[in-house]
């Protein structure tokens, strides 16, 4: 298995980091899931780009941001809301591409069944007052700041003030497993990683399921650094953009899970920086 480098261990100097390419994810699903996925991603880009490539993990989305902004890493797997962030740090970064999916995503309510809580409803329902709920990490594009936002526009209040109990879960994958529990009456999560799990079986459908989905949003994608054609050679930029979008085969796109990736620019994720702007999540 490829080397793993823990940014808690070591800072990178700029000249040092020109021998190898590093990107980074935000870890919205369990680590050991992560490294396996990103472990193949790094080898295919290292065929692909003819660059040395490797996949540092982070412990949360914060680190992603903050790892990108020192050039620890200089390409990363971003949420939609953790990538306006780091391209508002570090000017001349860009999108460069998103997932198939990920122009129009969706943030999944989910319910335990014990709350009597109907599937599939056509907005959210205000049963929902008074109970518990989690989203995931604080910076999570699909499970803090569009559910905060549809929430916000279906109550009039903050979250706070519509259940008795808001908690933060880390991560989608936890999100599910603390509905599922009953720890949380409700969460908000990716639903990619429920469509996932449903799917592998990871996830007790009699236990939790889907109450309602938000309208569509665009949400994760591949953001570089404006200074990689400087450090590692021309045309670094477009060699790595054309390797994520000639990536086809199904055991690389399927850890994702998308079923493929199309070009994406800074301003898609315009809608983005509006309501994290009117949540108060970005300057």
């Amino acid at each position: 298995m490829r080397r793993l480098v823990a940014l808690s261990l070591v800072l990178f100097s700029t000249t040092t980091l020109a021998d190898t390419f590093r990107f980074t994810a935000i870890p919205d699903e369990d680590e050991a899931r992560l490294v396996e996925r990103f472990d193949k991603v790094a080898d295919y880009l290292s065929e692909q780009t003819g660059l040395e490539v490797e996949y540092v993990p982070v412990k949360s989305y914060a680190a992603a941001v903050s790892a990108f902004r020192n050039d620890q890493v200089q390409l990363a797997w971003f949420g939609g809301l953790t990538g306006v962030q780091a391209r508002q740090i570090v000017p001349g970064s860009r999108a460069i591409a998103q997932g198939k999916e990920d122009a129009e995503f969706e943030t999944y309510f989910i319910a335990n069944a014990d709350t009597g809580l109907e599937a599939d409803q056509s907005e959210l329902p205000e049963a929902l007052e008074g109970r518990t709920f989690t989203f995931g990490a604080k910076t999570s594009t699909s499970g803090r700041l569009m559910p905060d936002y549809y929430l916000r526009e279906r109550f009039n209040e903050a979250p706070e003030e519509v259940f008795s109990r808001v908690g933060y879960s880390g991560d989608h994958t936890r999100t599910m497993a603390l509905v599922e529990s009953g720890a949380f009456d409700v969460g908000a999560l990716n639903y990619t990683v429920w469509e996932a799990a449903v799917a592998d079986g990871r996830v007790d459908t009699d236990k939790v399921h889907v109450i309602w989905s938000t309208p569509a949003y665009p949400d994760y994608q591949w953001t570089i650094r404006g200074d990689v054609d400087a450090h590692y050679g021309d045309n670094t930029t477009e060699r790595v953009q054309k390797a994520l979008l000639n990536m086809t085969a199904p055991d690389l796109l399927a850890s994702f899970p998308r079923e493929g990736f199309i070009p994406a620019s800074n301003e898609d994720y315009a809608p983005i920086e509006k309501v994290g702007q009117e949540l108060g999540l970005l300057r």
